[in-house]
């Protein structure tokens, strides 16, 4: 045993490890399932020092085996949890000075997006922004990126909602060429289809409200470093001081929905093709947005990087426009009209009404989060709702 984790587990495979919670069993009970810890504050030694922790912003017991396990999911040599995803996002670029440059995908979710425009810019980061679904978006990146300058290149892939997919190994080669760092929000693709610190990426990010958590329960971000830096510690920081902390309460139940990650993410994506393939041959669509279908701009560098399926995500874009589009996401009945993704139950959202006038989503467009239910019973659903 080590730091109270089974090292026996170390060579099965990732589900294995990540179903066990990596076979962490404390003493002095010896739980199966690991306990809560609520304290928000440690008593000092007598002579003033600590002799473990300090305060609960600092961290929590509760957080360990979450960190290790996002530890192990990515292969990184740190980890950090946050009380949302864009705490866990924004604290990226916190940790930065002002005057910095930073690069990021023009499609992207649309909440960070909005907060690089309107906190990030005003606060001091120069912010530019590539066209990520550019079949030259990696030029158009190269020629953004100001060496000795641009001190981070943000990438999104899948990006929502169109699931553009951007080749992070060359976007990393482009970053460190002009030596800044690269993080990535990898939500949709989660740890189980792609590991981007294996293709170079620096930093990591989940939004863990979504796939890593699963049942819709939690609010929750996470970010998982290649290296434990200076700047490394400096997001720590920011983390601490801006009081940006989850909940042990809520850390505890991201730990129990990690459990069965690789089980929902197998299912979610091979609904997720299935639904893709028989929609694209609908009458009723335009186009059906999905990296696992050939016609998809990004496939082959999707299908390069990723591994054992493409995402339980998709949209499709609606003949007749948006009042079409709202038209079919009102006679859904199996699908749930609502915000987020990654849980068990299937969504369904018109981005473009909900993301406002300055959105890169075409208005026929409508986002489906694929869950757990039989395959039949959505792919039903869709087609009465689309023959209407």
């Amino acid at each position: 045993m080590t730091d109270g984790h089974d090292t026996r587990h170390s060579t099965h495979a990732p589900a294995t490890r990540t179903a066990q919670a990596l076979g962490r069993i404390a003493p002095p009970y010896a739980e199966i399932v690991p306990p809560i810890h609520l304290s928000t504050t440690y008593e000092r030694a007598a002579d003033g020092s600590f002799p473990g922790r300090t305060y609960a912003r600092d961290g929590n017991p509760t957080y360990d085996q979450v960190e290790a396990v996002l530890r192990d999911l990515e292969g990184g040599a740190a980890a950090a949890v946050f009380s949302s995803g864009m705490a866990a996002a924004t604290a990226v670029f916190q940790a930065l000075s002002p005057g910095d440059h930073v690069v990021a995908p023009r499609v992207m979710y649309w909440g960070l997006r909005k907060w690089l425009l309107e906190f990030a810019r005003p606060w001091g980061l120069a912010v530019d922004f590539f066209d990520n679904e550019s079949p030259a978006q990696l030029d158009e990146l190269r020629s953004l990126v100001r060496p000795g300058a641009t001190k981070l290149v943000w990438l999104e892939t899948p990006a929502n909602p169109t699931w553009a997919i951007t080749d992070v190994a060359a976007a990393v080669e482009i970053a460190h060429a002009a030596g800044a760092r690269l993080a990535i929000d990898a939500t949709v693709a989660t740890p189980v289809l792609m590991r981007p610190i294996e293709l170079g990426a620096d930093i990591v990010m989940h939004s863990a409200t979504k796939y890593l958590n699963g049942h819709s329960d939690v609010v929750a971000g996470a970010l998982i470093a290649a290296r434990d830096d200076d700047f490394w510690q400096r997001i720590r920081y920011v983390r601490a001081t801006n009081g940006a902390i989850l909940g042990p309460v809520e850390a505890w139940l991201l730990l129990r929905g990690m459990r069965t990650l690789f089980a929902r993410v197998e299912i979610a994506c091979r609904s997720a093709q299935t639904i893709a393939e028989r929609m694209a041959a609908h009458p009723r669509t335009v186009a059906v947005l999905y990296p696992g279908l050939p016609t998809h701009p990004g496939h082959e560098i999707a299908r390069r990087q990723m591994r054992g399926g493409f995402g339980g995500m998709l949209s499709i874009r609606v003949k007749g426009g948006e009042a079409a589009a709202m038209d079919v996401a009102a006679r859904l009945r199996v699908f749930k009209r609502a915000t987020s993704l990654g849980g068990v139950e299937s969504l369904v959202e018109h981005r473009a009404s909900v993301e406002g006038p300055d959105t890169p989503c075409p208005p026929d467009l409508l986002r489906l989060s694929i869950g757990l239910e039989a395959v039949g019973d959505l792919i039903a659903d869709l087609e009465q709702a689309l023959d209407g």
